[in-house]
């Protein structure tokens, strides 16, 4: 049986070139408390949400079709298995649609049977379809 990771997508005005370029402004639409950079191939980044942190590399990068962050590790502090999302990817699949973009957004190994999942849902939901788009749309996301 599949597992059913976490997935959401979205619909945007601006190309993929753009909404790439976007995503990678993790600042301005997920943490404001970050460090490192999340642009090309190999390169690290880290949020931090008071005592969480996660820990990102940047494993696969396909301009205008596909970002991985593969976490190397994290202080997920408020659940018992604090390492719960180490070794985890979170994808970005972006496809041109109409004169815009669609962005495909998958965690996977964020799957109902983990501890964080429903926090970490409501997470998601919040950044991806709600601060992602506007950052796309206004130029001004709604980071923590």
């Amino acid at each position: 049986m599949d597992q059913q990771h976490y997935h959401s997508s979205i619909t945007t005005a601006v190309t993929p070139k753009e909404a790439m370029e976007k995503i990678s402004h993790v600042s301005e639409w997920w943490a404001k408390n970050y460090r490192g950079k999340s642009r090309n191939q190999g390169d690290e980044f880290t949020v931090r949400f008071g005592e969480t942190f996660v820990n990102f590399k940047l494993t696969e990068v396909i301009p205008e079709q596909k970002v991985v962050w593969h976490v190397t590790d994290c202080n997920l502090h408020w659940i018992e298995d604090k390492k719960e999302w180490k070794d985890t990817d979170v994808v970005f699949e972006l496809k041109p649609e109409g004169t815009g973009s669609r962005i495909d957004f998958t965690h996977r190994g964020l799957v109902p049977e983990v501890e964080c999942y429903n926090d970490c849902v409501k997470g998601w939901n919040e950044y991806i379809a709600i601060s992602l788009p506007k950052l796309l749309r206004e130029g001004t996301g709604l980071p923590a």
